[in-house]
């Protein structure tokens, strides 16, 4: 049940005015799911967001089909939202990627690191520094057709066969990707085990490298319950790019110990509450997160969506 004027804003002066969310629901959200989603379902879940205030939505990605079958169409979906006023990335994993991409005319390409030799190996089937190596030409020609760069960097925070990561390790990798042109990157807790004082430390020790708040964005999942509690420690430390996927759909093909995403909505209840403007309408947010769950035949995991989804779609 909800009240007008709720949550009541009691804004924090260590606290950015405004964060911009980098809306990942259409890819990362949908990359796992077992049942093809149709094309045009996935083209009106992009419209929707953007409908609702999302000015970032990462729209598909392209890989090769045989490794995440459920974005084979992405040729067919991009034209479909190309026209859309808004920022919409696509993940691109070698040259071929981003030839298919730069192909349709997308300005915003992002590569897939990894802090950790295993995941790399699970992922790309590449050591670290062979993956960097991969990439350096793709950042480079991105770059030269003047087309924005993000690095995700995924196992930042923990590794499922690792576990723990070094946090120099981590700062070596982002420093990398970003001497080879990345404009910004995202640390991805991929497997949901970071919690408030590694994010601030993590946080510092990048800043001492010369990688500073204003360079990164954060995308946490929610395993254990952490991601809001992390997503406030980061913006205690500057950061004001958050990674987040609409209803908290999502996970990790490639790290089975990896639960959903950062629910958008979650996300834009607390900083309503902390007085940050995200010029997202929450409403629209909650009613495109419902009709995109009765598409999936399931309830949202987001409580704000399930506490929400009973009203009418207008603002509070």
């Amino acid at each position: 049940m909800t009240v007008p004027g709720l949550p009541m804003a009691v804004p924090s002066r260590d606290l950015p005015t405004r964060v911009r969310i980098h809306e990942v629901g259409a890819r990362d959200g949908l990359q796992n799911e077992k049942a093809t989603v149709p094309t045009e379902v996935k083209a009106e879940f992009v419209r929707r967001l953007a409908d609702a205030g999302l000015t970032t939505i990462e729209a598909t990605s392209f890989v090769h089909p045989k490794w995440v079958p459920q974005l084979a169409d992405a040729e067919a979906l991009f034209p479909m939202v190309a026209g859309l006023p808004v920022a919409l990335p696509v993940l691109v994993p070698n040259e071929r990627g981003l030839d298919r991409a730069l192909g349709l005319g997308a300005r915003r390409v992002a590569v897939f690191a990894s802090a950790t030799e295993s995941f790399a190996k699970a992922n790309l089937n590449r050591t670290v520094d062979e993956a960097l190596a991969m990439f350096e030409p793709v950042v480079s020609r991105a770059k030269a057709a003047s087309v924005h760069v993000r690095g995700y960097l995924s196992m930042c925070f923990g590794d499922p066969w690792e576990g723990a990561v070094p946090i120099p390790q981590v700062v070596k990798v982002c420093r990398a990707l970003l001497d080879m042109g990345c404009d910004e990157l995202s640390l991805g807790d991929t497997i949901g085990v970071a919690t408030p004082g590694h994010v601030v430390a993590l946080l510092a020790a990048l800043d001492e490298a010369g990688v500073p708040p204003s360079a990164l964005g954060v995308h946490f999942h929610d395993t254990y319950g952490q991601a809001l509690a992390n997503t406030l420690a980061a913006l205690q430390q500057g950061v004001t790019t958050v990674d987040a996927s609409a209803g908290g759909l999502g996970g990790c093909p490639y790290a089975k110990s990896a639960t959903g995403n950062l629910a958008t909505e979650d996300l834009v209840w607390m900083l309503r509450g902390l007085g940050i403007d995200t010029g997202i309408d929450l409403g629209r947010l909650v009613a495109t997160s419902t009709w995109m769950a009765a598409q999936l035949g399931r309830p949202s995991p987001s409580r704000t969506v399930r506490a929400l989804s009973h009203e009418d779609t207008e603002e509070h």
